[in-house]
């Protein structure tokens, strides 16, 4: 039987190649967006030549009744969910802590904790054995992001608190739950932040010499979905070329 397998923030960046990797890798999808119909679209579009069944379902994770929404479609028209990638995120404009506002806190917050912790509790119910969770972090948890978006550090720091807790809750009913921390990506995420060469800035910081692609994050995520991780939980996996 294929897995199935939802994706949130499914239509751009990191989130779109997990889907599409994932497509390649045999899991029927079902990906959320918030906005942006056509980027939806359009990946529908280029994972369809892969056979499987795939949907893509406009939600905001931070309202509860969405995620509800969400995974009942998942499992409607999919079947039983065997995985779930935490994916959906936002930044906000980079900066000293000092001049950050309190929209853009609760905005971070909601975004990428809340909305990951109402995912992670609807897997939970819906998921039998053999299931698998994987949030996406960031190097950021440790690195702290001075001067950056030190709020933004902090909630993925909750993020691996989040994991390892309920890595250990699940574990008994094995389904595994895992972090994969990226470094700095060239995805569209760095424009929200207002510094869209992010990336390019902090090449010369990396010991790899670059930022990472994508795809090299999306097949971390697909490796901790697949049965090749069967003993690995509680885990955070960094991509980061080497910081």
């Amino acid at each position: 039987m294929s897995p199935v397998t939802v994706v949130t923030g499914g239509s751009r960046g990191i989130g779109a190649a997990t889907v599409r990797q994932l497509a390649h890798a045999g899991h029927h999808i079902a990906f959320c967006y918030r906005t942006d119909t056509t980027a939806a679209d359009t990946v529908l579009r280029d994972i369809h030549p892969t056979g499987v069944r795939a949907i893509a379902v406009q939600a905001d994770t931070t309202d509860p009744e969405q995620v509800d929404a969400l995974f009942t479609a998942a499992t409607t028209q999919l079947g039983d969910i065997t995985g779930l990638v935490n994916n959906a995120g936002t930044t906000s404009p980079v900066g000293p802590l000092v001049n950050l506002t309190i929209t853009d806190l609760r905005r971070v917050i909601d975004v990428n904790l809340v909305g990951y912790i109402l995912c992670a509790q609807q897997a939970a119910r819906r998921m039998t054995t053999g299931g698998a969770i994987v949030n996406v972090s960031s190097a950021a948890a440790t690195l702290g992001s001075p001067g950056e978006y030190i709020h933004y550090a902090a909630v993925k720091a909750a993020t691996d608190t989040l994991t390892i807790g309920l890595a250990k809750e699940l574990g008994p009913r094995q389904i595994r739950v895992n972090t994969v921390s990226p470094g700095t990506i060239w995805t569209d995420i760095h424009t929200i932040s207002g510094v869209p060469d992010r990336p390019a800035r902090i090449a010369e910081k990396v010991p790899l010499g670059r930022a990472g692609e994508a795809d090299e994050i999306a097949a971390a995520i697909v490796w901790l979905l697949s049965d090749a991780a069967s003993y690995t939980t509680g885990a955070t996996l960094r991509v980061a070329g080497g910081l």
